[in-house]
């Protein structure tokens, strides 16, 4: 597998045999919880994988058979090493240690904001949580989630500010904010030093009244 990992990541895919394929009915799973981390549809992977969007699609499905290259273009487009890809046993580990090689990452539209997605990406769908680092004036602008969704954000350092529908609250270190995510909300990072948090998102929670 090393071996198999180290040929691709040296940018030489077609250097393996041609047609060799992985057989696991986990991985389809992968890819697809993968995909959803980024809130990319089948579409948009297509395009940035340069894999069909129906070979993608039948990937997803466990319907077909990929070949290493296919994988390795997709682990490329979702920012992972492809020992993660291919870590397709039902039998894993209590223990997980991951790199930030192997930690995919979101950044806000300014740029100033970044999100770690640390969470376990077998829960993407229903839990997600990210550790946040910004640069003074960043800004995460969020639309809404699933309805009944709440996100929480604890301060570890600097000032955050959060944006929900028009109402605004601040944080510093060692607070929490927690507020319904189910509408429009922006996370602002304040004043002139960097900040870093905790972003907790649960998915589709029981409806605050």
């Amino acid at each position: 597998m090393q071996d198999i990992a180290a040929s691709l990541e040296r940018g030489r895919p077609k250097d393996l045999a041609s047609g060799a394929q992985v057989l696991s009915g986990q991985l389809g799973k992968t890819i697809q919880r993968l995909r959803k981390a980024y809130n990319l549809s089948l579409s948009e992977l297509a395009e940035q994988s340069g894999v069909a969007k129906s070979i993608i699609s039948q990937i997803e499905r466990n319907e077909t058979n990929p070949t290493l290259a296919t994988i390795w273009r997709l682990s490329q487009a979702l920012d992972v090493s492809i020992e993660r890809v291919l870590a397709t046993s039902d039998e894993e580990p209590f223990i997980e240690r991951f790199s930030r090689a192997d930690t995919p990452r979101l950044v806000s539209d300014d740029g100033k904001v970044r999100l770690a997605i640390i969470g376990w990406i077998k829960t993407v769908e229903w839990l997600q949580w990210y550790d946040v680092t910004a640069d003074p004036g960043g800004v995460l602008e969020s639309d809404p989630h699933q309805r009944g969704s709440v996100e929480s954000l604890s301060v570890l350092e600097g000032s955050f500010e959060v944006d929900v529908a028009g109402e605004v609250q601040r944080a510093n270190a060692g607070e929490t904010l927690r507020y319904r995510c189910d509408r429009p909300h922006s996370v602002r990072c304040l004043g002139e030093a960097p900040g870093r948090a905790t972003m907790v998102v649960i998915m589709k929670a029981a409806v605050m009244e």
